[in-house]
């Protein structure tokens, strides 16, 4: 009678090390998430500057909504870099997963692969996360400017009355 064959465990190992990698992509692919979200709000926000820019000819005026334009248009390059990172993150991770396999085929002689590209993914998912603040750093900063320009325009207002 033939005697049952025994299951590896390194294959188990092998399988839970193809899956910690996915701890990296729900982390990168929440982050893309709301980089697409806020990648279109500011889209959304500089389509209607510009809207009121064609409709403007106070000189004073069209400056305020240029440099509000510009600062728009500075967001969204931030924002677009960084979901491009995130991307690139989540292929790194894929990547890793795959080369955890790859490297159990061929007897663990490609270590260095798999661990390289998780630090590829980490430090793309480091440098989005920067972009992310630089962008929310500058959103900050044009809100602070039209607060500015409203609270200055309501004591004018509130002047000639």
């Amino acid at each position: 009678m033939p005697t049952p064959s025994v299951i590896d465990p390194n294959h188990y190992a092998v399988v839970s090390a193809m899956i910690t990698p996915a701890f990296f992509l729900t982390a990168a692919s929440s982050l893309l998430i709301s980089s697409n979200n806020r990648l279109a709000r500011v889209v959304d926000r500089m389509r209607a500057e510009i809207e009121t820019l064609g409709a403007t000819e106070q000189p004073q005026r069209r400056l305020t909504l240029e440099t509000r334009i510009a600062m728009h248009r500075r967001r969204s390059y931030l924002v677009l870099a960084s979901v491009r990172m995130l991307y690139a993150a989540i292929s790194a991770f894929v990547g890793t997963s795959l080369g955890i396999a790859v490297d159990a085929l061929l007897g663990y002689k490609m270590d260095l692969l798999p661990t390289g590209l998780a630090v590829v993914g980490v430090l793309l998912m480091f440098a989005a996360s920067v972009c992310l603040g630089q962008e929310a750093k500058l959103g900050l900063r044009t809100l602070d400017m039209e607060l500015k320009e409203q609270l200055a325009k309501d004591r004018i207002d509130l002047s000639n009355d």
